[in-house]
């Protein structure tokens, strides 16, 4: 397409995807509507066969599943509507989740539970099965979301399973849209799994970075909408394509995905039906990315230049997003300046009250145990410009204030409490979910015989607490608030109202 230089994007792309070729590798895409303009490849779609990887290499989506689901729900007014509630469709949910719309659940504005998240908060591993009419009694279990609806953005995959579950109960099969729509509309190989041991034909597998060298990735979780389907760079560029034209069924559907949602103030806030908006020197794209244990994924796309580029991989280490951005700024021959840097004073910070807290790094900040980048944007302000973890936020004396997710917030240094949390030594349960656990010496307990684990409490302050839980290849660091006499919340990122309780004997 003129204006483009697919020749400078090519070169990018070539300098960016470059590594071991006997280790893990990636594909790109690069396309207008009409055509491919680029292609590369490199590394090995499975380290046992040697077998390259390229466009045509199957791989996991992940999250850029959800815009391609938002197009299912999209494609059912006649059975669900945006502003419908949860409990319309799912009337075993408690009230305060029951009454989030659909278009909050699937804008990341809802505040509903991420159910991974949850899992790992009531002692389960990655690695657990689990099935998902169980998952769905899990999420009838929770009485409180995250935060009150359409009042934050934030990162959650629990409200698309709740959708999903509710096209499964009236008798609508993802699955079956895929085939239907995609595989014998379009010729394109994207299918959704239930589970990860699924056999999905020519799926490579996913590798992880360890110490000891590449390991193949697995979760147990039944696999929802947020991220269940499979495919090729090629077949993700060609859906690109699909979008950006609006072929078939799919006039308008750009548009109608890419919207941005709005709180309840009427703010808008740069996050769609599974598809996110960023300022790309001052053009306006849309996309998303994905990440599951061994994948990395992410797709771009140009509605007003009609193009974009797709890239998936078979290896956690590679940046996909930066990776795409870049090709695609080297196509719009555009200059992307910044890089992650912040004014604010590095350090561990916690909110007045409750389980909210920052850790600033030198260009980056963990709130609750999500890391973003975060931007010198001017006046003092960092920003992490990312619609889904948005983070605007400033040095005021020793305190931090600012925006997360569009809400106000406030933060003061973390402060180091005397001694270990004597008091909450004994035994805990969740009860709305029959988990226990215990406090002993200032740990915190999980599991039992060889998967027990005593986590030391770091306190932060006015009752609040970080441990460190080792799950698979990965360290999640779960904050426990004091929520009263014997009772207490822990909380990761997208997990925030898990209460626990005091075990009487």
């Amino acid at each position: 397409m003129a204006g483009l230089n697919w020749q400078s994007a090519a070169a990018c792309a070539k300098q960016l995807m470059s590594g071991a070729e006997d280790g893990p590798g990636g594909a790109l895409v690069g396309f207008d509507q009409n055509s491919v303009q680029i292609t590369h490849a490199f590394g090995q779609a499975d380290l046992a066969t040697t077998t390259p990887f390229t466009a045509d290499t199957i791989s996991r989506y992940a999250s850029v599943t959800k815009h391609i689901f938002c197009a299912f729900v999209l494609s059912h007014p006649e059975v669900i509507g945006l502003g419908d509630t949860l409990g319309q469709h799912l009337p075993q949910l408690q009230p305060e989740i029951a009454r989030i719309t659909v278009e909050q659940a699937l804008a990341m504005s809802g505040g509903v539970p991420d159910t991974r998240e949850a899992l790992t908060l009531i002692g389960h591993s990655v690695f657990t099965r689990t099935e998902p009419a169980d998952l769905l009694d899990f999420h009838a279990a929770m009485t409180r979301p995250n935060y009150a609806p359409g009042t934050e953005v934030h990162y959650s995959n629990g409200g698309y399973r709740l959708v999903e579950e509710a096209l499964r109960a009236k008798g609508l099969s993802f699955e079956r849209f895929l085939e239907e729509r995609l595989r014998d509309g379009f010729g394109l190989s994207m299918r959704a799994s239930e589970y990860w041991t699924d056999p999905v034909p020519g799926l490579a597998p996913g590798y992880i970075s360890t110490a000891e060298g590449w390991q193949v990735g697995f979760q147990g979780m039944h696999l929802s909408a947020a991220g269940s389907m499979s495919g090729s760079a090629w077949d993700l560029a060609r859906w690109g394509q699909i979008l950006l034209a609006g072929e078939g069924p799919f006039d308008g559907m750009l548009g109608a995905l890419s919207r941005p949602g709005r709180l309840t103030d009427g703010t808008l806030t740069g996050y769609g039906l599974g598809l996110r908006h960023h300022d790309f020197g001052g053009r306006a794209v849309v996309g998303h990315g994905g990440s599951q244990p061994g994948y990395k994924t992410y797709l771009l796309l140009d509605p007003e230049q009609r193009a974009g580029a797709a890239i998936v991989a078979n290896r956690d280490d590679l940046n996909t997003a930066d990776i795409l951005q870049q090709v695609l700024a080297a196509a719009f021959d555009l200059d992307l300046q910044a890089k992650p840097g912040t004014q604010l004073v590095p350090g561990l910070y916690v909110a007045p009250t409750g389980a909210d807290w920052l850790e600033i790094g030198t260009a980056s900040a963990r709130r609750l145990d999500d890391e973003v980048a975060l931007y010198d944007v001017g006046g003092g302000v960092s920003d992490s410009l990312s619609p889904t973890s948005r983070m605007q936020l400033t040095m005021e004396g020793r305190s931090i204030r600012g925006h997360l997710g569009h809400a106000p917030a406030v933060f003061e240094p973390a402060t180091e409490d005397a001694g270990p949390p004597v008091h909450l030594d004994g035994s805990w349960q969740a009860p709305a979910f029959e988990a226990h656990a215990e406090i002993r010496d200032g740990a915190f307990i999980f599991g039992a015989g060889p998967t027990r684990r005593a986590m030391p409490l770091r306190p932060l302050g006015g009752g609040r607490y970080l441990f460190t839980l080792r799950d698979g290849p990965t360290n999640r660091r779960i904050c426990l608030a004091e929520t009263g006499e014997g009772r207490f919340d822990l909380a990761l990122s997208r997990a925030r109202t898990i209460g626990w309780t005091r075990l009487r004997n």
